[in-house]
């Protein structure tokens, strides 16, 4: 009887405690350029963070920044997604697979979404193009779906990862169990007409998110 008691009670005590990570299961959370946490549906910059500081010896660059532009003087809509130079961009807003979530955390899916109004039908949700022949590029465009993650939108989902002190943003959704994709960092690429089109690259493209408040 004593015997089958400290088994129960051992038996017990191992169910009772927490498999071993569990704690630490949620991915860590993306902060901002003043240390705080990203929160879900509030506005930032996303900031490509500069490859040489300013040096003291001219006037430093306003720094780069995310824009939408139409993609020709003939074709206005969808809009593309950019890279100037001076300009801190357009705001943006974090949706996470689970809309429930109020901070955003590394490695999770998440739609982004241009805080601009615009005369398009499209919506200015990011949203990986179809595969361009001419340039051999996979280009960022609008006109995602919010949420509904599946088969139907995995081209609307992006990433934030850990980068060296910073942070990049990738494509490699995962909110289709069977669908087949590929997973690539989100960095520019120069067109002909000399604009940083965001596209999908094998080098890393440094960020930071700067709140626009």
């Amino acid at each position: 009887m004593k015997l089958i008691y400290i088994l129960f009670t051992l038996l017990f005590a191992l169910s009772t405690q927490p498999l071993l990570g569990e704690a630490d299961a949620s991915p860590e959370q993306v902060v901002d350029t003043e240390g705080k946490k990203v929160r879900a549906g509030v506005d930032y910059y996303i900031r490509p963070v500069p490859t040489t500081p300013c040096d003291g010896r001219g006037p430093c660059v306003v720094g780069s920044g995310f824009v939408l532009i139409a993609r020709s003087p003939n074709e206005t809509c969808p809009l593309n997604v950019v890279v100037v130079e001076g300009f801190r961009g357009q705001g943006v807003t974090f949706t996470p697979v689970n809309p429930k979530k109020g901070v955003i955390r590394v490695s999770t899916d998440l739609n982004i979404k241009t805080s601009l109004n615009t005369s398009c039908e499209e919506s200015t949700i990011w949203t990986l193009d179809d595969f361009d022949s001419s340039t051999g590029q996979w280009f960022v465009t609008t006109g995602g779906v919010l949420g509904n993650p599946g088969k139907d939108t995995v081209d609307n989902w992006f990433k934030i990862e850990k980068y060296e002190d910073d942070y990049k943003l990738v494509f490699c959704p995962t909110v289709c169990d069977f669908c087949k994709v590929m997973c690539r960092n989100v960095g520019i690429f120069g067109d002909s007409n000399g604009n940083q089109r965001v596209a999908l690259t094998d080098v890393p493209y440094k960020v930071r998110f700067q709140p626009s408040a």
